[in-house]
């Protein structure tokens, strides 16, 4: 019997073959994710790129569509229309985070949860550095900061905001840095809801949290500049966990993405851990 080799069928062939359109959004995202194109660039007219491509109108529409949905580019209608970059901020990771966790039906004390053991993780990783007196210098700077302002409530819930995004950034692992970042604005826009809703910063108002949160950061801060990675871990967790914050939240409440989205991306009122 004559063994013939199998060979892919035309149809097969042509659809691993990448469309016009997408060749061309990826040389174009690319510029944008590699700097050569910055935020709020306008991309050349449609009449460069269909000449640069050498594609037909209709393949550099799609592609510009493709960037669209991608959030990285801002189509501009009118006379004066074009295409506007926009870089991948955490906001939008964040979003994106929130729909997938929605579709599931996650609640929002499941990202808390998430967020003191990601936390907690970060806060090891800053009690190993051999350099940690330069993250321990800053930590304690934000935490008389806070001691400074604790009578303002505003302020306050800022700065230990600040305190924990000084945190986090120290821990030295970028992905580490955006993956928390995503997480942190997904829990902080459920909590800016909320407490817009009751026009206050409960439990944030009241003096013996508010204490016991500079406490904790105290604590930590020791703990790092001591090189103990397991009880600084420990505290970020507890810390994390206050049962007065989940009370807040309450358990049952489930993530929406419309929080997310809506959410300001201004530094303004932010949760106490």
């Amino acid at each position: 019997m004559r063994h013939t080799e199998a060979t892919p069928s035309k149809a097969r062939r042509q659809a691993r073959r990448p469309r016009v359109a997408d060749l061309v959004a990826d040389n174009l995202r690319d510029r944008v994710l590699s700097g050569e194109l910055a935020d709020g660039d306008l991309l050349p007219r449609q009449e460069q790129l269909i000449d640069d491509f050498a594609v037909s109108p209709p393949s550099l529409r799609e592609a510009f569509r493709i960037l669209e949905t991608e959030g990285l580019v801002t189509i501009i209608r009118g006379n004066v229309g074009g295409a506007q970059v926009e870089i991948p901020r955490p906001e939008k990771v964040a979003y994106l985070l929130a729909m997938v966790l929605q579709v599931r039906g996650i609640s929002i004390d499941d990202v808390a949860v998430s967020l003191g053991e990601l936390e907690s993780l970060c806060a090891a990783m800053v009690a190993r550095r051999p350099d940690r007196g330069t993250v321990v210098t800053a930590l304690r700077e934000r935490i008389e900061e806070s001691r400074a302002a604790f009578e303002d409530t505003d302020a306050y819930v800022r700065l230990a905001r600040q305190f924990h995004e000084d945190l986090v950034h120290g821990c030295g692992n970028e992905t580490l840095v955006i993956v928390l970042g995503a997480v942190e604005t997904l829990w902080s826009a459920h909590v800016e809801e909320l407490t817009l809703r009751r026009e206050a910063l409960e439990p944030f108002t009241d003096l013996s949290f508010r204490q016991r949160s500079l406490d904790a950061h105290v604590a930590i801060a020791d703990a790092i500049e001591a090189g103990d990675a397991t009880l600084v871990a420990e505290l970020v967790r507890d810390h994390m966990n206050e049962p007065a914050r989940h009370n807040f939240i309450g358990a049952d409440l489930v993530v929406r993405s419309s929080m997310v989205r809506h959410a300001s991306t201004e530094a303004g009122r932010r949760p106490v851990h």
